[in-house]
């Protein structure tokens, strides 16, 4: 366990209800032990770290280099998983860092009854990642099919004399892609619709810029989406999932799905550093 200096920063990974148990915590960054502190029914995972390594020069400096950042990143998230498998927790951003445990118990008590509605809400459910690909090759095979519009080109262009069959080829070829993605726009706000049926929450997150090009040769992500689903309705919402990879797959389309996480996407700002 890493040794605390006399010039601390407390750091806080989340919030959780204050009568959870703290046995069994797992480390928290540089190894520090993390504690629970609790103030008005709800409590703070906490670490005391070394001021000379996370105050905001440092931190303004260190937060760049991922070889840092990487392993506090696991460490966090770590923290936030152990609370998450255990009861309801409020994921604060990294470097969230107070000046003192009464900064953090100031915090805790102004913003109590805040805190146990967040709690009481995201206690409903587990959060799971879902992330879909578009493979754009696959579905340009299919896409005549999917398409009543290009069916309907199609037919026409084989029941047209040879001269009029080349230019509506031509012009079949050319509205392809166009239709490509109206169809893939199409399949995926049926996997929205199906998925959000099945879950209590749902949040359509920014596709991120180097997964919106088909540069890792995964294909292209059209979907970038958190649910949070309540255990009850955990196999349901799976078996919803599989009927639409089953039902998908043979067009182009890639399912990535993930979790459980802590709920990230469901929460708002639990606290500020002071």
């Amino acid at each position: 366990m890493a040794s605390v200096t006399t010039e601390s920063l407390w750091y806080v990974y989340g919030i959780v209800p204050g009568a959870m148990s703290a046995s069994s915590m797992p480390a928290g960054l540089d190894d520090a032990q993390v504690s629970l502190q609790q103030q008005d029914g709800v409590g703070a995972l906490v670490s005391q770290l070394d001021a000379s390594v996370y105050g905001p020069d440092m931190l303004e400096t260190s937060s760049g280099d991922v070889e840092w950042l990487s392993p506090r990143a696991v460490a966090h998230d770590l923290v936030l998983t152990w609370a998450s498998d255990r009861g309801a927790v409020i994921p604060l951003p990294m470097f969230s860092l107070f000046s003192s445990g009464n900064a953090v118990e100031k915090m805790l008590h102004e913003r109590a009854p805040a805190l146990t509605a967040t709690l009481a809400h995201v206690a409903r459910g587990r959060e799971y990642a879902l992330r879909v690909y578009r493979v754009d090759g696959e579905l340009l095979r299919s896409v005549g099919a999917l398409s009543p519009r290009l069916k309907e080109m199609s037919d026409a262009a084989a029941a047209a004399s040879p001269g009029q069959r080349y230019l509506l080829e031509r012009k079949l070829d050319g509205e392809g892609k166009t239709e490509m993605r109206s169809v893939s726009a199409g399949i995926v706000e049926e996997i929205v619709a199906a998925l959000s049926a099945a879950s209590l929450e749902f949040v359509r997150s920014p596709i991120p810029r180097a997964a919106g090009t088909d540069a890792g040769g995964r294909g292209t992500m059209v979907l970038n989406a958190a649910f949070l689903v309540s255990p009850g309705a955990l196999e349901g919402f799976q078996r919803t999932l599989a009927t639409l990879v089953e039902k998908h797959a043979s067009h182009g389309f890639r399912f990535d799905f993930t979790g459980p996480w802590p709920p990230y996407h469901f929460v708002g700002e639990g606290g500020h550093g002071a």
